[in-house]
């Protein structure tokens, strides 16, 4: 033991090596100034420490109001947003492997002066009238240091100071004045200047101000609606409708345009209206009514835009449905729009005449309908612009229709011969054929679901009555053959 011992001391006489302090420190330290509503990082960093155990809390023991995140050797405490209860001093406690303990603090400080005053003069400056001056300034904390000063150009109106506040939260304060503006007044400003002069605390500004000018305040007058390219433009093109007018201050602008049974459909609000492709239903009455908010007057304007162009078709229908049932009652109907108003074919297109011509919309009506009306419809709908077409298929259904048995050959049948009957039926959907046989018993057997029967090597057996039956879910229909050996 006493050899390694010895050896263990030459060792570090030979290789000495310097053992670094456990030390931490507080970022910010001491003091720092934190606005409300911002972000506030404290950092509590160690050294000579490898792992070091962290921990935050109030003087007060109040809540921390933040989140805390621990690395290896250092810990923050973000505060995010920066409210009132963090209005404290932060004490970070470090141990250092269970043994070693150190402290350290920082307090905050908190204001809030986040933006300029807002001024509302009213009601509108009419010389020798009373008008109220109002300064607004948001947010304020602590409000008990705030001072407001509202002037006239530099000649100062009103002075309000609020050292006798003990509000302990952010708070808008509002300073009002009331005075009578004269002919001379016209175009000078009226400026609020809050200051938050709180001593030994660092933050900028401690001075904010905001100004505005005195104005004689009139209309709205003289309202007129331009439309570009003008009152009549093509179909696809862009249209912009401007409204002008004098006022001061600017009026408010609402577009609205008349609909059927004089109801009326608000739009932007915006002096300008912009359609960048006109329709016809864009056609109408355009109206802009101007809303002065402090003459508390309004005037409106008009003008009536009619969108030209070839036809657009907007329907082409068949009532009840594209397919219905032979016997139904059925409507065709087409309709377009242009300007100005289209002349309309309604046609089936397997016909040479028109079945209907106009200038409206236009319906064909086929009561009780036949087979015969299905088929391919076209709608044709013209000016001086052009045309448009459009077609639809019209699908009747119907049960079996001339239905016919051909017999082959047509000479007299000798026995020992070949005989093909063939049945033929019109339908749709198309009919199912089947065949059926008479027996002696009177009875019918059916002996084959195939359009064309065929009987090889003719035997007296095979003569008798031969039926076709033709058949889908509209109906039904039979016909007979009967087979026999001519002597």
């Amino acid at each position: 033991r006493k050899i390694k011992v010895e050896k263990a001391a030459e060792l570090m006489c030979v290789f000495p090596f310097v053992v670094k302090a456990f030390e931490m420190e507080i970022i910010p330290a001491e003091r720092t100034v934190a606005q409300i509503g911002g972000t506030l990082i404290l950092t509590c960093n160690t050294t000579g420490c490898a792992s070091p155990s962290f921990s935050w809390r109030t003087q007060m023991d109040s809540p921390l109001g933040g989140k805390v995140t621990n690395h290896r050797t250092h810990s923050t405490l973000i505060m995010n947003p920066v409210s009132i209860v963090n209005s404290h001093s932060y004490l970070c406690t470090v141990i250092c492997d269970e043994k070693e303990k150190k402290e350290k603090s920082v307090k905050v400080e908190l204001y809030s002066f986040p933006s300029d005053p807002i001024i509302e003069i009213s009601p509108s400056l009419v010389a020798g009238e009373p008008a109220t001056v109002t300064c607004k300034i948001p947010d304020v904390y602590p409000s008990d240091h705030l001072e407001v000063l509202l002037k006239k150009d530099e000649h100062v109106l009103h002075e309000e100071y609020f050292s006798e506040d003990d509000n302990t939260n952010t708070e808008t304060k509002t300073v009002t004045y009331t005075f009578h503006p004269m002919a001379e007044d016209i175009g000078k400003e009226i400026t609020c200047v809050a200051r938050l002069p709180v001593a030994d605390m660092d933050f900028e500004p401690k001075e904010r101000t905001s100004s505005q000018k005195l104005n004689a305040n009139f209309g709205p007058q003289n309202t007129v609606i331009s439309a570009s390219p003008g009152n009549s433009p093509m179909e696809g093109d862009s249209l912009n409708l401007t409204c002008v007018t004098q006022s001061n201050p600017p009026a408010q602008i609402v577009w609205s345009k008349y609909l059927a049974k004089e109801s009326i459909q608000h739009l932007i609000k915006n002096n300008v209206l912009s359609i960048p492709h006109v329709h016809f239903n864009d056609s109408g009455l355009y109206i802009c009514e101007v809303i002065n908010l402090v003459t508390n007057k309004t005037e409106k304007a008009a003008v009536d835009i009619i969108i030209q162009g070839a036809p657009v078709i907007t329907k082409l229908s068949i009532e009840p449905s594209t397919t219905v049932q032979e016997g139904q009652n059925v409507s065709i109907q087409c309709s377009a729009e242009s300007n100005p108003p289209p002349k309309i074919i309604l046609r089936r297109k397997s016909d040479n005449a028109n079945m209907e011509y106009s200038y409206s919309a236009r319906r064909i009506l086929l009561p009780s309908v036949m087979f015969q009306n299905g088929g391919d419809y076209e709608c044709v709908a013209e000016n001086k612009f052009g045309n448009s077409k459009s077609e639809i298929t019209f699908n009747v259904k119907y049960g079996p229709k001339n239905t016919m048995i051909t017999v082959i050959p047509t000479a007299a049948l000798k026995e020992g011969e070949t005989v093909t009957m063939k049945c033929t039926s019109s339908g749709n959907p198309a009919p199912v054929i089947s065949w059926k046989k008479k027996k002696a018993t009177g009875e019918s057997e059916k002996i084959s679901r195939n359009a064309t029967l065929t009987i090889r090597n003719l035997k007296s057996q095979d003569l008798g009555l031969y039926e076709c039956e033709a058949y889908n879910q509209f109906g039904k229909e039979e016909k007979a053959v009967k087979l026999y050996v001519q002597g």
